[in-house]
């Protein structure tokens, strides 16, 4: 198969080009002018998204261990340009979260339709009470290698990241041990100074989970862990980009202070997702209901609890709302999480050898075709 645009994504820039698929892979770069299956004009082609950090859409939530509903979701998150994902869990209580991992591994190594389930992101439960946000505070526990083993043991080895409270992880002692066991332990929901996370990164830390949300601050004088995303040049910092969880002008900051190759858009969405506003589901055991901005919020205390966000929309929220530059704005929901993940010479670009993750977007960035590994879904 052969398809082309004016507009393809290549190397930080659009350029005319025609993409050869050959099964699974993208074989070949041609030049413009070669004959083609499929012309979409000036419709600009992207490197599928990959989401890092999501725990549900359509009404399944990571923690339900129901194999048909992440069948479900990988099937239907496609429509949002979003190729490849890791199921995120919510902290609950060990037997929750040790169905919920086995659930993944299980979907993972069967068959499924849609993005590619690249395993699991651990949210929690090894968190700080003071910054937990929507996180349940009654299975928030403390950091054990011990206890991590066994999850990782029911996930099949399929806990990629890890998101903790540095402070509360004794010597370090988890975040060593996933850094050498090649999961990435990443600070967040954490009340950690900046000389806590700075040592945290020094013992192997490398990203840090929905930047300026469930962290300490950053003002002049303490510099917080926000402080440590916007200066700690090496460290991958994830942020949602709903407009909701930052504002269009934070958005801007971040990515400004940011290097260009460690930012990384994430949805951060919740089961709510595809619902209207005033629907309400249970994340974590509590109930959230969906704003009208989209947001969703614990009932009881108001919190922020996740988005509903679609990458899609976060794609054009920076670029026509915090008006980042279009080629960090694409980079951070493709190749940069394909970097964090260690899978950047397979997924996250568009050239020879690269899987066959293509998205094509109109001028409104409405996603008009996604291709899985060469296979059209939509």
């Amino acid at each position: 198969m052969k398809i082309k645009s004016e507009r393809v994504y290549i190397g930080d820039d659009f350029f005319p080009a025609v993409i050869e698929v050959d099964g699974q892979r993208i074989s070949h770069i041609l030049p413009y002018g070669e004959d083609c299956d499929i012309d979409y004009g000036t419709k600009r082609i992207i490197p599928g998204m990959i989401d890092v950090h999501c725990h549900g859409a359509y009404g399944f939530d990571t923690n339900q261990a129901d194999p048909d509903g992440l069948r479900n979701w990988a099937r239907k998150i496609v429509t949002e340009g979003v190729t490849s994902f890791l199921a995120t869990t919510v902290t609950e209580k060990k037997e929750v979260l040790l169905k919920a991992l086995k659930n993944v591994a299980q979907v993972c190594n069967g068959k499924y339709e849609g993005a590619d389930i690249l395993g699991v992101h651990f949210e929690g439960p090894y968190l700080d009470m003071r910054y937990k946000g929507a996180q349940p505070p009654e299975a928030i526990a403390l950091a054990s290698v011990e206890e991590f083993m066994e999850y990782q043991e029911a996930a099949s080895g399929l806990i990629k990241i890890i998101t903790l409270a540095p402070e509360h992880d004794h010597d370090y002692a988890l975040t060593r041990y996933c850094a050498s066991h090649g999961i990435v332990a990443s600070i967040g929901h954490t009340g950690a100074d900046y000389s806590q996370a700075v040592l945290a990164y020094a013992n192997g830390a490398r990203s840090i989970t929905h930047t300026y949300n469930a962290m300490s601050p950053f003002s002049h004088r303490e510099n917080g862990v926000v402080g440590l995303a916007l200066r700690m040049h090496g460290m991958f910092s994830e942020i949602i980009c709903d407009c909701n969880h930052s504002t269009p002008q934070a958005l801007r900051i971040f990515f400004d202070a940011k290097d260009s190759g460690k930012a990384i858009m994430i949805s951060d969405s919740l089961m709510c997702k595809g619902y209207e506003p005033g629907s309400k589901f249970l994340f974590g055991g509590h109930e959230i209901e969906i704003y009208p901005d989209g947001s969703a919020h614990l009932t009881k205390e108001k919190n922020l609890a996740g988005s509903t966000m679609k990458m899609n929309e976060g794609l054009r929220n920076l670029v026509e709302r915090a008006l980042v530059p279009i080629d960090k704005a694409i980079n951070a929901c493709t190749c940069n999480p394909a970097s964090l993940l260690g899978m950047d010479r397979r997924i996250g670009r568009i050239g020879a050898g690269f899987d066959a993750d293509i998205v094509v977007l109109d001028e409104e960035y409405e996603v008009v075709q996604t291709y899985c590994k060469g296979a059209p879904m939509l």
